[in-house]
């Protein structure tokens, strides 16, 4: 029995629910990116299957940010998913900062060690700094999913240096995520 993850690359490619962008760069083209070649990456290992929120860069999910949120979580919870990864890239006022982080809703679900590993796996593979695992209630994505979330922020967009990084290598961070994946399940 294959396990099933479900990969949801943050984002709309057009408001409602469009994500950060800076210098005509857009975070949800990146999210996208990565979240493909993630996918593609399981659906080659036979212990896993992955399906995406966008399977397609025009995928719209749903016509208010409230309803592509929900529009998500449904499409996991339905499934249903063993895992849901949403993919991310960041932001910040300060140029300076940088590197990957991940939240959970809760540091005692199966969740966090997910997390960690992934962050490992992300830091081996693109060098970026490795900012920790972040528990919070906030998210919709990590507060509803049937089965355990994690929310990924894979790098700085505002950083000059994430930014090529992500824009340059996605296929980095795909192996970085996929790697993690695989150390949680024992399989790398």
């Amino acid at each position: 029995m294959a396990i099933k993850i479900f990969i949801d690359q943050g984002h709309n490619p057009v408001n409602p629910n469009a994500g950060a962008e800076v210098n005509g760069i857009r975070e949800q083209d990146i999210n996208y990116d990565v979240g493909i070649r993630l996918a593609a990456l399981l659906n080659s290992n036979p212990n896993f299957e992955a399906r995406l929120s966008r399977p397609t860069p025009t995928t719209q999910l749903g016509t208010s940010t409230t309803t592509s949120l929900q529009a998500r979580v449904n499409a996991a919870n339905n499934w249903p998913a063993d895992f849901f990864i949403s993919l991310h890239a960041n932001i910040s006022e300060l140029a300076t900062a940088s590197g990957s982080e991940a939240y959970v809703y809760s540091s005692s679900s199966p969740a966090y060690t997910m997390a960690t590993r992934i962050l490992e796996g992300l830091h081996y593979m693109t060098g970026l700094r490795n900012r920790g695992v972040i528990v919070t209630t906030r998210l919709y994505v990590l507060r509803s999913t049937a089965m355990p979330a994690v929310l990924v922020e894979m790098g700085y967009m505002s950083n000059p240096v994430d930014l090529n990084l992500l824009l340059s290598d996605p296929q980095s961070f795909a192996r970085g995520i996929y790697n993690g994946i695989l150390s949680y399940y024992g399989l790398l």
